[in-house]
């Protein structure tokens, strides 16, 4: 792709071989004015001054007249100053229109408030670089005199400079258009960019994929860092287009155009850099969440890359509009801003459960997987996002509840309980005899002891009421588990060892009925069972029940 891209532009660069000059006039007595040395206005101080550094009308101490030294303490040498100034418009793409300066001698700019007898040609591009009135004559300023040095290494930094001297000494003949140390430049350029393109290349998929697996992340460079080092390879490439470009002094008016494309690709570049970067940094936070015991965190860091791209997308747009498109994006902001109150007013519910989600967050009244309970919510929560919450029920559907619903609603966190109540009755009959209740009831106690998920210091098992067809003992217990299978997993097992040991003791569990009496007959024996009555029969049955458990856990 980058090849192709490169191949486009050589056509391109031939091409501009026949575009126009760099001072674009629709004037057709502009070379009988520009003769003589006209100063009387920004117009004619401006076709004077570019007029006489043509090619074909080359006479530099014309031109150099339309600068002001006055006030300036350094000697200048004027000729070398004035085609310094035209190779920074040359330089920054900026596009002299004669027919847009204004033709007035006692011109006036009031777009700086109060009025004054000053030109800007671009205040964007150069600022420093305007034209003065001096007594009748229009000149470049004496600030914008002491400034060309600066602006021109600026300009042409990294001692690029030295190569406008040295490259037309190759040959000034003319080919499609072009010098031909223009297309001399042009070539080089091109070979140093493929050179530049194959180093890059090298570089990331060769020894990049061998450090990260001599280091073991092979899986986090190759998916993360490898794409964040691609595009910084073609940024590169775009940075030295643009340091060695502007050498080639190319026709203005379609410089301008490229300058604009370099300026766009480069913020461009950068905020797909950083779009990228924002995967490592959420990797870097999830591996953070799976070490805490909170799973709130590990939702929160796909919300962390989404607002993190988002935001990297809205400043780097910012950045192309005012860098690369030139706007001003003052009056943007400012609409953004009366706009935004619009939309707050019209997308009310949206910012509540904005902030909503916000305060989930920062509170943590829950956590991904907890059981929860407010009003009709009834569910596990399954994902928090921006809007609303996700809710499995316990009918397998999903509830999707707005988060300011849920940030103003009170809610019951079963999650976050550290023990779980576990409360029954268990009904015994009417005719179990009292040794045997005390029997049953330690029993039960020591159930509750040998049992490893439950609360040893706060737990109450009491004979405690006597029903219309039962007696009645209180079975109230905790269970120190985290979730409620596994609050269902120990009911089981202790439900299972009190049948257990209400059939080894011989109890009988009640339910309703009506007991019709009737005279019993000799030969006949009662439904009744017979109980002993003496408390030593049910202990030894009660240790013989414990001692059996014992060896169950021991097996």
């Amino acid at each position: 792709m980058l090849q192709k891209f490169l191949v486009n532009c050589l056509f391109t660069f031939f091409f501009i071989g026949f575009a126009s000059a760099q001072l674009i006039t629709d004037n057709p007595k502009v070379e009988t004015v520009a003769k003589e040395v006209n100063l009387s206005s920004p117009y004619h101080t401006t076709l004077t001054f570019f007029y006489n550094l043509e090619e074909s009308n080359y006479k530099p101490e014309r031109a150099s007249r339309a600068l002001d030294f006055t006030g300036l303490e350094e000697e200048y040498d004027d000729e070398k100053l004035s085609v310094k100034l035209k190779q920074i418009f040359e330089g920054k793409g900026v596009i002299i229109r004669t027919s847009s300066i204004p033709n007035l001698p006692n011109y006036q700019d009031t777009t700086s408030g109060a009025p004054e007898s000053v030109y800007f040609f671009d205040k964007s591009k150069m600022p420093g670089v305007f034209l003065e009135k001096v007594g009748k004559q229009w000149k470049f300023s004496s600030f914008t005199v002491s400034q060309i040095d600066d602006l021109h290494q600026q300009t042409y930094p990294y001692g690029t400079d030295r190569l406008l001297n040295l490259l037309p000494k190759i040959g000034n003949d003319e080919y499609l258009g072009l010098h031909l140390w223009q297309l001399t430049g042009i070539f080089f350029l091109i070979l140093l960019v493929f050179v530049a393109h194959f180093f890059f290349t090298f570089v990331v998929d060769k020894v990049l994929v061998y450090f990260f697996r001599r280091v073991g992340y092979q899986k986090l460079g190759e998916n993360y860092l490898l794409p964040v080092a691609r595009v910084t390879s073609f940024y590169l490439i775009v940075m030295v287009l643009s340091l060695f470009l502007p050498v080639l002094q190319l026709p203005v008016e379609i410089w301008s155009w490229i300058v604009i494309i370099l300026n766009t690709l480069k913020p461009f570049l950068i905020t797909v850099i950083f779009y990228k970067l924002v995967n490592v940094v959420a990797v870097y936070f999830a591996r953070l969440a799976t070490k805490t015991e909170s799973t709130l965190d590990d939702q929160l860091v796909p919300l962390m890359r989404k607002t993190l791209k988002a935001f990297v997308v809205i400043i780097g747009t910012l950045f192309i509009l005012r860098d690369g498109l030139n706007l001003d994006i003052i009056p943007f902001l400012t609409g953004l801003s009366i706009g935004g109150v619009a939309i707050a007013l019209a997308a009310q519910d949206t910012i509540k459960n904005f902030f909503g989600s916000v305060m989930i967050f920062i509170d943590k009244p829950f956590q991904v997987g907890d059981w929860i309970t407010s009003g009709d919510i009834d569910g596990t929560v399954e994902e928090v996002g921006f809007r609303s919450t996700r809710i499995r029920t316990f009918r397998n559907s999903l509830m999707y509840v707005p988060n300011g619903k849920i940030a103003d609603a009170v809610l019951d966190n079963h999650g976050l309980r550290q023990y779980r109540r576990f409360y029954t009755t268990l009904t015994i009959t009417y005719d179990t005899p009292p040794q045997l209740i005390e029997e049953f009831v330690k029993g039960l106690k020591e159930i509750v002891l040998a049992h490893p998920n439950t609360r040893k210091d706060y737990f109450n098992v009491y004979f405690n009421n006597l029903s219309a067809y039962s007696q009645d003992i209180m079975f109230y217990v905790f269970f120190e588990v985290p979730t409620w299978p596994e609050e269902l997993r120990c009911r089981h097992e202790l439900l299972i060892q009190i049948v257990k040991l209400a059939n080894t003791l011989g109890v009988r569990f009640a339910f309703p009925t009506q007991t019709l009496h009737m005279e019993s007959f000799p030969e006949k024996k009662g439904l009744v069972p017979e109980y002993a009555t003496e408390s030593v029969y049910y202990q030894k049955k009660l240790g013989e029940f414990m001692q059996q458990e014992i060896h169950k856990k021991n097996d």
